[in-house]
């Protein structure tokens, strides 16, 4: 079965609960629990590869770790 994947962005319009921010599928809006990999990227982002269990869709979110500055 050929895979398809696309980059979707992960960047909220407001804070919410961590929960809400697992993604569902674009094409039959199945949730998703965990991702089936993840990389570290380059200038402190990490890839997240989605596949649906359901049709099979596969996509990737980015997000980018905030560095947190101790005194």
């Amino acid at each position: 079965m050929p895979a398809i994947a696309e980059i979707r962005s992960t960047a909220l319009p407001h804070s919410v609960p961590r929960g809400s921010d697992l993604p569902t599928c674009p094409v039959c809006a199945d949730s998703m629990i965990a991702a089936e990999a993840s990389a570290y990227l380059p200038d402190n982002v990490i890839g997240h590869l989605w596949s649906c269990d359901t049709c099979g869709y596969g996509f990737v979110t980015k997000h980018v770790v905030q560095r947190i500055a101790c005194n």
